[in-house]
């Protein structure tokens, strides 16, 4: 019964952040928060441009969210596949333990590295 009462309770939170992100664009409505590393460094970090991207996948243009925050693309189907993998912990070990090999966790975590120096090296 707990279990279900805080997924029920996370997907709302999910709607209503989807439909904030939809509703308001984070370039113009001055609502969201403002990345603190750009801010003090001038450099992006590698979640710069993550809530233009999102409002963009939401309204289906790919392509604004490939130019606001490409490594979005490549990290929100990763994080659908590992939460599913979790949810099938006990059902498929096999699944859930070659997400989590370490191998994967270090590559995954090489890609975010790169994509932060290339961005700030192309200025992309």
């Amino acid at each position: 019964m707990r279990r279900c009462l805080i997924i029920i309770l996370v997907l709302a939170a999910l709607l209503v952040f989807g439909f904030i992100y939809y509703a308001l664009d984070p370039s113009q409505s001055g609502v969201f928060p403002q990345c603190t590393f750009l801010k003090l460094t001038g450099y992006k970090c590698p979640g710069c441009g993550s809530q233009r991207a999102i409002h963009a996948l939401l309204h289906g243009d790919l392509a604004s969210a490939f130019r606001f925050n490409a490594m979005l693309l490549i990290a929100v189907p990763w994080v659908a596949v590992c939460l599913y993998a979790e949810s099938q912990r006990t059902r498929n070990p096999r699944l859930y333990t070659r997400l989590n090999a370490p191998l994967l966790i270090w590559l995954f975590l090489a890609m975010v590295l790169a994509w932060w120096l290339l961005r700030n090296i192309f200025n992309w």
